[in-house]
Protein backbone atom coordinates (compact mmCIF):
# COMPACT_ATOMS: atom_id res chain seq x y z
CA UNK A 1 0.00 0.00 0.00
CA UNK A 2 1.37 3.39 -0.96
CA UNK A 3 1.62 6.37 1.35
CA UNK A 4 -1.04 8.15 -0.73
CA UNK A 5 -3.43 5.19 -0.33
CA UNK A 6 -2.90 5.16 3.45
CA UNK A 7 -3.61 8.90 3.66
CA UNK A 8 -6.72 8.56 1.52
CA UNK A 9 -8.08 5.66 3.63
CA UNK A 10 -7.43 7.51 6.85
CA UNK A 11 -9.52 10.45 5.64
CA UNK A 12 -6.62 12.89 6.15
CA UNK A 13 -5.06 14.88 3.30
CA UNK A 14 -1.55 13.84 2.34
CA UNK A 15 1.43 16.08 3.03
CA UNK A 16 1.93 16.50 -0.73
CA UNK A 17 -1.63 17.79 -1.13
CA UNK A 18 -1.21 20.22 1.78
CA UNK A 19 2.08 21.55 0.41
CA UNK A 20 0.59 21.96 -3.05
CA UNK A 21 -2.35 23.90 -1.67
CA UNK A 22 -0.09 26.15 0.36
CA UNK A 23 2.03 26.88 -2.73
CA UNK A 24 -1.04 27.87 -4.76
CA UNK A 25 -2.30 30.18 -2.01
CA UNK A 26 1.13 31.83 -1.63
CA UNK A 27 1.38 32.35 -5.38
CA UNK A 28 -2.05 33.92 -5.51
CA UNK A 29 -1.16 36.33 -2.70
CA UNK A 30 2.05 37.36 -4.45
CA UNK A 31 0.28 37.95 -7.76
CA UNK A 32 -2.46 39.97 -6.10
CA UNK A 33 0.10 42.54 -4.98
CA UNK A 34 1.87 42.74 -8.34
CA UNK A 35 1.08 45.61 -10.68
CA UNK A 36 2.50 44.04 -13.79
CA UNK A 37 1.15 45.24 -17.12
CA UNK A 38 1.77 43.97 -20.67
CA UNK A 39 4.67 45.61 -22.48
CA UNK A 40 2.30 46.96 -25.12
CA UNK A 41 -0.60 47.73 -22.79
CA UNK A 42 -1.59 51.16 -21.47
CA UNK A 43 -1.62 52.56 -17.97
CA UNK A 44 -3.72 55.47 -16.71
CA UNK A 45 -2.61 57.44 -13.67
CA UNK A 46 -3.72 60.69 -12.06
CA UNK A 47 -1.45 63.71 -12.08
CA UNK A 48 -1.17 66.18 -9.20
CA UNK A 49 -3.84 68.40 -10.73
CA UNK A 50 -6.32 65.52 -11.03
CA UNK A 51 -5.87 64.98 -14.76
CA UNK A 52 -5.62 61.49 -16.20
CA UNK A 53 -2.34 60.56 -17.84
CA UNK A 54 -2.15 57.59 -20.18
CA UNK A 55 1.21 56.08 -21.02
CA UNK A 56 2.62 52.84 -22.35
CA UNK A 57 5.84 50.99 -21.72
CA UNK A 58 7.03 51.71 -25.31
CA UNK A 59 6.38 55.43 -24.68
CA UNK A 60 8.51 55.30 -21.55
CA UNK A 61 11.25 53.40 -23.36
CA UNK A 62 11.25 55.91 -26.23
CA UNK A 63 11.71 58.72 -23.67
CA UNK A 64 15.11 57.45 -22.49
CA UNK A 65 18.20 59.55 -23.17
CA UNK A 66 21.46 57.60 -23.40
CA UNK A 67 24.68 58.71 -21.76
CA UNK A 68 28.02 56.89 -21.90
CA UNK A 69 30.39 58.62 -19.45
CA UNK A 70 34.02 58.79 -20.51
CA UNK A 71 36.00 55.84 -19.21
CA UNK A 72 39.44 55.46 -20.70
CA UNK A 73 40.30 56.25 -24.28
CA UNK A 74 40.74 52.80 -25.78
CA UNK A 75 39.37 52.16 -29.24
CA UNK A 76 37.73 48.94 -27.99
CA UNK A 77 35.59 50.79 -25.42
CA UNK A 78 34.60 53.34 -28.07
CA UNK A 79 33.50 50.54 -30.39
CA UNK A 80 31.58 48.74 -27.62
CA UNK A 81 29.80 51.93 -26.57
CA UNK A 82 28.81 52.69 -30.16
CA UNK A 83 27.43 49.19 -30.70
CA UNK A 84 25.44 49.37 -27.46
CA UNK A 85 24.13 52.87 -28.29
CA UNK A 86 22.88 51.75 -31.70
CA UNK A 87 21.28 48.60 -30.32
CA UNK A 88 19.52 50.41 -27.46
CA UNK A 89 18.26 53.32 -29.57
CA UNK A 90 16.65 50.88 -31.99
CA UNK A 91 15.25 48.78 -29.13
CA UNK A 92 13.87 51.80 -27.25
CA UNK A 93 12.25 53.47 -30.26
CA UNK A 94 11.48 50.28 -32.23
CA UNK A 95 12.90 52.00 -35.29
CA UNK A 96 10.79 55.15 -34.85
CA UNK A 97 11.50 58.63 -33.60
CA UNK A 98 12.47 59.13 -29.94
CA UNK A 99 10.12 61.06 -27.65
CA UNK A 100 11.13 64.07 -25.53
CA UNK A 101 13.52 62.70 -22.88
CA UNK A 102 12.07 61.97 -19.46
CA UNK A 103 14.64 59.42 -18.32
CA UNK A 104 18.43 59.22 -18.41
CA UNK A 105 20.30 55.95 -18.83
CA UNK A 106 24.01 56.07 -17.95
CA UNK A 107 26.14 53.10 -18.97
CA UNK A 108 29.75 52.54 -17.95
CA UNK A 109 31.52 49.59 -19.60
CA UNK A 110 34.86 47.88 -19.47
CA UNK A 111 36.30 45.06 -21.54
CA UNK A 112 38.70 42.24 -20.72
CA UNK A 113 40.56 39.74 -22.87
CA UNK A 114 41.73 36.35 -21.62
CA UNK A 115 43.46 33.37 -23.22
CA UNK A 116 41.26 30.28 -23.51
CA UNK A 117 43.47 28.09 -25.67
CA UNK A 118 47.23 27.64 -26.11
CA UNK A 119 49.13 25.79 -28.83
CA UNK A 120 51.08 23.14 -26.94
CA UNK A 121 54.15 23.00 -29.17
CA UNK A 122 54.47 26.70 -29.98
CA UNK A 123 53.19 27.91 -26.58
CA UNK A 124 51.14 30.69 -28.21
CA UNK A 125 47.43 31.47 -27.74
CA UNK A 126 45.01 29.87 -30.19
CA UNK A 127 41.85 31.54 -28.86
CA UNK A 128 40.82 34.46 -26.70
CA UNK A 129 37.71 35.29 -24.74
CA UNK A 130 36.33 38.86 -24.70
CA UNK A 131 34.17 39.87 -21.73
CA UNK A 132 32.16 43.09 -21.68
CA UNK A 133 31.03 44.30 -18.23
CA UNK A 134 28.56 47.18 -17.98
CA UNK A 135 27.03 49.05 -15.05
CA UNK A 136 23.90 51.09 -15.72
CA UNK A 137 21.81 53.66 -13.87
CA UNK A 138 18.32 54.70 -14.96
CA UNK A 139 17.09 57.98 -13.47
CA UNK A 140 14.23 60.44 -13.82
CA UNK A 141 15.50 63.62 -15.48
CA UNK A 142 12.96 65.92 -13.81
CA UNK A 143 13.44 64.70 -10.25
CA UNK A 144 16.96 63.28 -10.62
CA UNK A 145 15.72 60.23 -8.72
CA UNK A 146 17.44 56.91 -9.37
CA UNK A 147 14.90 54.38 -10.64
CA UNK A 148 16.98 51.31 -11.48
CA UNK A 149 20.61 50.22 -11.22
CA UNK A 150 22.26 47.04 -12.33
CA UNK A 151 25.16 45.22 -13.94
CA UNK A 152 25.27 43.10 -17.05
CA UNK A 153 28.03 41.14 -18.74
CA UNK A 154 28.56 38.87 -21.71
CA UNK A 155 31.46 36.97 -23.25
CA UNK A 156 32.41 35.98 -26.78
CA UNK A 157 35.45 34.09 -28.04
CA UNK A 158 37.52 34.32 -31.21
CA UNK A 159 40.28 32.23 -32.78
CA UNK A 160 43.79 33.64 -32.94
CA UNK A 161 45.93 33.01 -36.02
CA UNK A 162 49.15 34.21 -37.59
CA UNK A 163 47.26 36.81 -39.66
CA UNK A 164 47.33 40.17 -37.89
CA UNK A 165 44.45 41.76 -39.78
CA UNK A 166 42.28 38.66 -39.37
CA UNK A 167 42.95 38.71 -35.61
CA UNK A 168 41.91 42.35 -35.33
CA UNK A 169 38.72 41.68 -37.30
CA UNK A 170 37.88 38.58 -35.24
CA UNK A 171 38.48 40.45 -31.98
CA UNK A 172 36.25 43.31 -33.09
CA UNK A 173 33.51 40.87 -34.04
CA UNK A 174 33.72 39.25 -30.59
CA UNK A 175 33.42 42.67 -28.94
CA UNK A 176 30.37 43.43 -31.07
CA UNK A 177 28.67 40.13 -30.23
CA UNK A 178 29.22 40.59 -26.50
CA UNK A 179 28.07 44.23 -26.59
CA UNK A 180 24.84 43.26 -28.37
CA UNK A 181 24.04 40.66 -25.69
CA UNK A 182 24.63 43.21 -22.92
CA UNK A 183 22.45 45.79 -24.69
CA UNK A 184 19.62 43.27 -25.11
CA UNK A 185 19.81 42.35 -21.43
CA UNK A 186 19.70 46.00 -20.31
CA UNK A 187 16.74 46.65 -22.61
CA UNK A 188 14.81 43.69 -21.19
CA UNK A 189 15.48 44.69 -17.59
CA UNK A 190 14.38 48.29 -18.15
CA UNK A 191 11.22 47.18 -19.96
CA UNK A 192 10.43 44.83 -17.07
CA UNK A 193 10.95 47.69 -14.62
CA UNK A 194 8.54 50.00 -16.45
CA UNK A 195 6.02 47.16 -16.80
CA UNK A 196 5.88 46.89 -12.99
CA UNK A 197 6.22 50.63 -12.23
CA UNK A 198 3.64 52.42 -14.40
CA UNK A 199 3.62 55.45 -12.11
CA UNK A 200 7.30 56.30 -12.63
Amino acid sequence: MSLFDRAAKSGLPSRRVLLGGATIVAGALLLSGCQFRPLYGTSTTLTDDGMERTQTVPDQMASISLDFPSYGDSFAITNINQVMRNQLIFAFTRGGEPLPPKYRLEILSDRRRAEVGVERLADVPTAYNITVNSSFVLSNIETDATLLTGRSFASASFDFSSQRFANLRAERDAETRAAKVVAADINTRIASYFATHPEE
